[in-house]
């Protein structure tokens, strides 16, 4: 009798036995000698991934080691902003990390990234009537966003839903400050489905507001919490339109700020913000491998990004990715597994504002490397669920015949479509792009804000996406795409 299994098994073969799968005499010898082998790596390393799952399994969870450096990197480090301070000492932190556990080719490519600086003002309040308080609201600037002049700004606010319904005001919006206050869906079951369906608003609200004279935007935070916790992000502007300042304000100021406006439209806010840009700053990806022993120009990639927002501390977006990253590597090299093709980590520089370093990291491939994967992980360090795939349909299937491998790692499904924004350049260059998929429904409670820190990381969690990792990336080192 088959065990009960929580992998979903789109595509699965057997034709790797060198027996049927169904003689159950001989896969139990075939699984005694493997198990009695010296070394882990055998001449038929198929026969033998369980146990080096296992393996993997077993050292990973009783270390830890990945929640170890997310530790250091967030209580040393903190948030890491790209072009500040914070985020060159994590570009050192993670080069002398690799180093000391014995990578190899340890490097850091260079590439310029963007360098905006939140400041130190950032408040906001609905302006009391004649005789009564103002009314706070908590706010934080949105990255990129330009300052309010020195003494903030006091206008009257109109609440609106989207992008469309902000640029059909007219002239109504002339001298106004834009609200736009369209929630997260909570009915929606993926939270990232929520997340895309209101963050445009988010990135474009800004150049909607100023498009039809408004003098500034705020808003809602992209959490389905309800708080008093403000959550930043990217925002754009448009060339062709006046820029005008921006801020996230907290649900729980939203909700405040939205009920008020039933009881009185014309009511007035100020907010201010000292936010500036300024001119770019060089940086770098940080880089380390295991060469492969047969096939050393074929790469397999894993990484998350090394920048984070100055909210928290970067812990869950992205420090798990970058962490969980170096953790696989160092896995497979204690167990002394010699991979055929090379794994290579790259901890990617400034993915939450500008890309510069998936971008530049494709760009500057060799002309006689050939990206076979790359595997990100951008999720958040929770519990790990599945690897989305984006590859093409023979690709997808190998991959998913080793679904039942990953079971011990709570990896429960291989799905269609995944990847990651840094590893999405490599698209272009051929690689099956494989992203981490970890359950959702805690991610943005924590998402760029302060509340991401490390107590909201579960160690075992975060080790076990980790370990899913490793093994995805040792299963296409030796048997290839």
């Amino acid at each position: 009798m088959l065990r009960k299994s929580c992998v979903t098994i789109v595509a699965l073969s057997y034709l790797w036995l060198d027996v049927p799968f169904f003689s159950t005499a001989a896969f139990a010898q075939q699984r005694h000698t493997a198990k009695a082998a010296a070394e882990v790596t055998v001449t038929n390393p198929m026969s033998s991934y369980s146990d080096i799952v296992s393996s993997l399994v077993k050292k990973g969870l009783t270390e830890q080691q990945a929640y170890k450096n997310l530790a250091e990197l967030t209580g040393k480090i903190g948030g890491r902003l790209s072009g500040s301070p914070q985020a060159a000492k994590a570009v050192t932190w993670g080069k002398n990390l690799m180093e000391k556990l014995g990578f190899q080719n340890v490097r850091l490519q260079n590439v310029m990234v963007p360098h905006w600086v939140r400041g130190k003002v950032e408040k906001a309040w609905i302006v009391g009537r004649k005789g009564r308080k103002n009314i706070p609201l908590a706010i934080c600037a949105l990255g990129g966003s330009i300052a309010t002049p020195k003494k903030g700004i006091t206008a009257e606010v109109i609440e609106v839903h989207s992008l469309a319904e902000a640029k059909a005001l007219g002239p109504e919006a002339k001298g106004k400050i834009i609200f736009f206050n369209r929630p997260m869906d909570p009915t929606l079951v993926s939270t990232f489905a929520a997340y895309g369906g209101a963050v445009d608003q988010r990135g474009g609200g800004a150049s909607a507001a100023a498009s039809v004279g408004g003098v500034g935007a705020l808003i809602r935070s992209m959490t389905l919490v309800v708080d008093n916790v403000p959550h930043t992000g990217v925002m754009y502007y448009r060339d062709s339109i006046p820029k005008v300042p921006t801020a996230a304000l907290s649900t729980v100021a939203a909700n405040r700020l939205s009920d008020n406006l039933k009881r009185n439209p014309h009511l007035r806010v100020h907010f201010a913000l000292d936010c500036k840009t300024l001119s770019d700053v060089k940086s770098a990806n940080v880089i380390g491998e295991l060469p492969g022993t047969e096939f050393p120009n074929e790469v397999i990639v894993m990484g998350g990004h090394l920048d984070s927002w100055d909210k928290g501390k970067g812990a869950h977006d992205d420090g798990v990715g970058v962490t969980q990253s170096i953790e696989a590597l160092r896995l497979i090299k204690e167990l002394g597994l010699k991979p055929k093709r090379t794994i290579r980590v790259v901890l990617f520089m400034n993915e939450e504002n500008g890309s510069r370093g998936g971008e530049g990291y494709a760009a500057q491939l060799p002309a006689n490397e050939k990206a076979v994967a790359a595997i990100e992980s951008d999720a958040g360090g929770f519990d790990p669920r599945a690897f989305g795939v984006s590859a093409d349909s023979s690709v997808f299937q190998k991959i998913a015949s080793w679904a039942s491998l990953l079971e011990p790692t709570d990896i429960c499904s291989i799905r269609r479509g995944g990847g990651g924004e840094d590893i999405s350049y490599l698209k272009d260059k051929g690689a099956a792009l494989i992203g981490l998929v970890p359950s959702n429904q805690r991610y943005f409670d924590y998402h760029h804000s302060d509340k991401d820190v490390l107590a909201n990381v579960n160690s075992r969690e975060l080790e076990l996406g980790a370990i899913a990792m490793a093994s995805l990336a040792y299963f296409i080192s030796e048997e290839g795409l």
